[in-house]
């Protein structure tokens, strides 16, 4: 073996067994956690009456030094309070760690009809029982009842209760604030599902099949009675998303080929394609009207699941409740990252330091302490963000901010972005192909992945089927807060289309500080948000209609919230294109009422032209602040 060989030898080697000893600290580090669980608290488990008479299967955790009354930490789920067992604890309580060596007594509940608690289950379900009266229930008149048991009943409590959860659980914390119990001081809405139509499963009217597909393969399979365990699934047949969902084809194959009818929820999608009666019963967010808890609403900014949920239940919130007990807070984070060991990246982005732990440590846990056991703290900001480029936390008293300079950039010809309309007239055009769609990702995934949402988007900006437009680059840093106004001028030479829109930042090819090819991330393409509307729904989601043939036609939505610093030397870019999959389903381009039932007939190519002129001048608008 010669020294080159050898030296590469022990460089993997030292690799290797750096890697195993990060292993054994974490899993040690999980153990530590689990132990200390294990000595300071005792487990309960009751089946705490509704209502109605249906019992709900609630697990709760008592912490065994009785020197002090402790509030109540409460969390409602879909997902299973497992492990189930008086004598079988959970490996983690709180959000963090520190809240469980800070003392709370732990409650955690199985929703209606899942799992071991009994009863019918619903997904999103109507909260009408204030409407119906008598012993009409729903998810608010179930969180209401058991936080009534709870301070009834668990001893040694000090009447108080909070609530957190992310995503559906977040969506339950929500929910409790309608005619919330006396007793509910403080709720954390983490990535809450606010309305099913514009969030997870919808993107303006557009529809991501991987998400509700492989959700849905277990969370909608039906069962009669209790159960501990989850269903088991579908058997994957490759790791290649992309692959999977082209070769699956129109979306009517679903039922056809794998689910046969026996997804009672995937069933009701499919015959609501439009944002109808049956969308707008299950939207939480007119119910979010008296807001009397201390609230927290929790977001990611790289939250792929559910962006839209945390912005519009804050934005529902602050504005239709009288009181100032609503904060916002938005970091750099993927689906739940903030409850995570490390917050220090999301992908390729990096943060310079643990965003996660900072988070729980000076904001989720001082909020709970505050609002529960009346420690004194600094005063919470109104909003507390993330700003992504810069790097750091910034605070405000209103979201978005007020003051700011309004931008208006303009697309033009020669892949253009700029502050003057286009004098000439012109357009941009791009064939969309359903049989060779834009990938979402450069990587293979399922089709649902986290990382793309801050991806370099290079590999997509060299297609033919994508547009680019590139602004000057920045002498000076310029900071992006709020939403970003999309106004294309648009046509197809078809009937039906989508427009994916995606602000992008590219970096210098040089660094800075040492005038030298930057080898690790120069011109990276950095995705800062995207969006996505079908075109059928741009002047209303619950009437749709088709285009008319090769006429110029404008199409109006916004991406949403960014709070994001184009730094100098970066410049701006925006790219258009009319397919992200498999992530959001391809677009027949040939209208039918309902694309649910398409066929392979319907899928057709498609002649797209995005307009740049003094006529049809297609632009994005945003606020700028200091």
């Amino acid at each position: 073996m010669n020294k080159k060989t050898l030296l590469g030898f022990i460089v993997v080697c030292y690799s290797l067994m750096l890697s195993a000893f990060a292993h054994a600290a974490g899993t040690n580090e999980d153990d530590r956690r689990a132990e200390y669980i294990r000595s300071h608290y005792a487990k309960y488990e009751y089946q705490i009456p509704m209502r109605d008479g249906v019992k709900l299967f609630t697990s709760v955790y008592v912490p065994y030094d009785k020197s002090t009354q402790y509030p109540i930490m409460m969390q409602r789920t879909p997902y299973r309070v497992a492990p189930y067992g008086a004598d079988k604890y959970k490996r983690k309580l709180g959000p963090s760690e520190i809240f469980e060596k800070e003392g709370f007594i732990f409650v955690f509940q199985d929703v209606r009809g899942k799992f071991m608690s009994q009863g019918e289950y619903v997904n999103m379900r109507p909260q009408d029982a204030g409407e119906k009266g008598g012993n009409a229930v729903d998810d608010a008149t179930d969180t209401y009842d058991t936080i009534d048991w709870l301070v009834k009943n668990v001893p040694n409590n000090n009447g108080k209760v909070g609530m957190w959860g992310t995503s559906y659980p977040g969506y339950y914390t929500s929910v409790a604030a309608i005619n919330s119990h006396k007793a509910l001081k403080a709720i954390s809405p983490q990535a809450p599902i606010a309305n099913w139509f514009y969030d997870d499963f919808h993107r303006n009217g557009a529809f991501s099949t991987p998400m509700a597909f492989i959700f849905f393969d277990t969370f909608d399979k039906q069962r009669e009675g209790q159960f501990a365990y989850w269903p088991e699934g579908m058997k994957s047949t490759t790791p290649d998303g992309y692959e999977f969902f082209r070769k699956l084809g129109p979306l009517s194959n679903v039922n056809k080929n794998y689910f046969n009818g026996e997804r009672p929820f995937w069933n009701e999608l499919t015959e609501h394609p439009n944002y109808d009666e049956y969308w707008q019963a299950r939207n939480v967010l007119p119910h979010l009207t008296n807001v009397k808890p201390a609230t927290l609403v929790v977001g990611g900014w790289y939250d792929t699941e559910d962006l839209y949920g945390p912005l519009a239940t804050y934005q529902t919130m602050s504005k239709k409740n009288k009181k100032d007990n609503i904060h916002l807070v938005m970091g750099p984070w993927y689906h739940g990252q903030w409850n995570a060991k490390d917050g220090s990246k999301m992908g390729e982005a990096q943060f310079g330091f643990n965003t996660s732990a900072w988070f729980q440590e000076h904001v989720l846990l001082p909020f709970f302490k505050h609002n529960l056991k009346g420690e004194k703290g600094e005063d919470l900001a109104t909003a507390t963000m993330f700003e992504t480029g810069a790097n750091r936390w910034r605070e405000f008293d209103t979201w978005p901010p007020k003051q700011g300079k309004d931008v208006v950039l303009y697309m033009g010809a020669d892949e253009t972005l700029s502050q003057s309309k286009e004098s000439k007239g012109g357009a941009s055009e791009y064939i969309s192909d359903p049989n060779k769609p834009v990938p979402h990702s450069d990587k293979v995934s399922r089709g649902w992945d986290r990382p793309y949402m801050a991806e370099d988007q290079r590999y997509t900006a060299r297609r033919t089927d994508v547009l680019v437009f590139n602004g000057e680059v920045a002498t000076e840093d310029q900071t992006i807060a709020g939403t970003i106004d999309v106004n294309l001028w648009v046509s197809t030479d078809q009937s039906a289309a989508d427009f994916v829109v995606k602000l992008v930042d590219v970096f210098p090819g040089v660094d800075e500080t040492t005038n030298k090819v930057d080898k690790e991330t120069g011109n990276r393409h950095e995705l800062v948000r995207w969006g996505i509307i079908r075109g059928r729904y741009r002047n209303s989601m619950s009437t749709p209609e088709p285009f008319e043939p090769n006429k110029p036609t404008l199409v109006k939505f916004e991406l949403y919230d960014v709070l994001h610093t184009i730094k100098r030397g970066h410049r701006l870019q925006v790219q258009v294109q009319s397919s992200m999959f498999p992530f959001m389903d391809m677009n027949p381009q040939k209208y039918v009422d309902n694309i649910f039932n398409a066929t392979e007939d319907d899928y057709v190519k498609a002649l797209h032209k995005v307009y740049h002129s003094e006529q049809y001048p297609s632009s994005i608008s945003f606020k700028v602040i200091d």
